[in-house]
């Protein structure tokens, strides 16, 4: 049960992981605003959704309880809680067109909250952010930033070599700290306003750099030191959260910057609910020399080993394997044995004809 207007990629696939039977929405999972894809992926999953159930749901309806779906209604025993509209994928594809007849707007008005910013904040181009002391070393090393994006798992599975070989500062954006928890890994630094992490991530030992507000309020601070956390960072900097990241890792010395799950198209900013993607715009520019963005290299490369190949690798690994038998005296004696086995075997074979 949600309350998502405008369902994005990320929290759709969120959903499907969790394998729900179906998912109520309060919201209108598209508003036609953009052509977001989050619909289209729980259909394709085969996962009913009931779109605007009302947001009276998210009280009527409490954790732990348990429910009857029923077409497009939501029963309690044989009470009815709410109702809304069953989707499916015709609807969600009609939804869809109408949405991409409005992206000319998207587009005009998304350039322009862009250009404001950018007239108002290109101190961050010349100046950059101010940098705070760290206890954990930036300088000459490399730097791998998650977020929890497009792909991110599976980028992150195909960096694993990269992370071992390398082993770079791993900063986690928010959620980017649960994610390389998921993978057996420990952030070494935690940037974000401290929303979507968990309380795990949090005291797991890792730095804490908390994003605040320009003015120097950050409400994340107050939870960080509700889990005991006394030595947390507070930095306060306008763009987003990996923005700050990346432009921590630029400016503490920072030799290359891997960036994983980041958003930098118009979509990816639409599904986060900016309306403007100034801040980084900018940073990419400023760091750009350093910046390797990761995305989607899980989908450009996959290694692949052929049939063939590897019947000729374990045919050459017994031949090889023969030759240093027959090398030794135990291997000649073994190869003897199995000669006259053999012989016995076809001279008994023989026989029956």
């Amino acid at each position: 049960m949600i309350d998502h207007e405008d369902l994005d990629q990320v929290s759709a696939y969120a959903l499907v992981a969790c394998r729900p039977a179906a998912v109520i929405n309060a919201a209108a999972s598209t508003s036609g605003a953009y052509p977001n894809l989050g619909p289209t992926i729980l259909m394709e999953a085969g996962i009913p959704l009931i779109d605007r159930a009302g947001a009276e749901i998210m009280d009527r309806l409490g954790e732990g309880t348990s429910a009857r779906v029923v077409g497009s209604e939501v029963f309690v025993g044989e009470q009815s809680l709410a109702s809304g509209t069953l989707l499916d994928e015709d609807s969600v594809a009609v939804a869809l067109e109408l949405a991409r007849g409005r992206v000319s707007e998207q587009i005009e008005a998304f350039a322009e909250n862009t250009m404001q910013y950018v007239q108002t904040e290109q101190h961050l181009l010349l100046d950059g952010i101010e940098l705070p002391e760290l206890r954990t070393r930036i300088r000459d090393r490399y730097v791998l930033v998650v977020v929890r994006g497009y792909h991110y798992k599976e980028d992150l599975q195909t960096l694993r070599p990269f992370i071992r070989e390398e082993k770079p500062v791993l900063i986690g954006v928010d959620g980017g700290a649960d994610a390389l928890l998921e993978m057996g890994l420990r952030a070494d630094l935690i940037v974000g306003d401290m929303d979507s992490v968990s309380d795990a991530a949090l005291t797991s030992g890792a730095e804490i750099v908390v994003h605040a507000y320009r003015d120097g309020s950050a409400p994340g601070h107050a939870r960080v030191q509700e889990l005991g956390v006394d030595d947390a960072v507070v930095l306060p900097a306008t763009g987003t959260s990996e923005d700050v990241a990346m432009l921590l890792a630029d400016g503490l010395g920072a030799t290359l910057i891997v960036a994983v799950g980041t958003h930098a198209t118009l979509v990816e900013f639409l599904d986060k609910g900016r309306r403007g993607m100034a801040s980084t715009f900018l940073t990419r520019l400023r760091v750009g020399s350093k910046l390797i963005d990761a995305k989607g290299v899980s989908v450009l490369y996959r290694s692949r080993i052929s049939a063939a190949s590897l019947t000729w690798l374990v045919l050459a690994g017994m031949v090889a394997m023969m030759a240093a038998l027959a090398s030794t005296p135990g291997g000649r004696a073994i190869f003897g044995v199995v000669n006259v086995r053999w012989d016995d075997l076809v001279a008994w074979v023989g026989g029956l004809f």
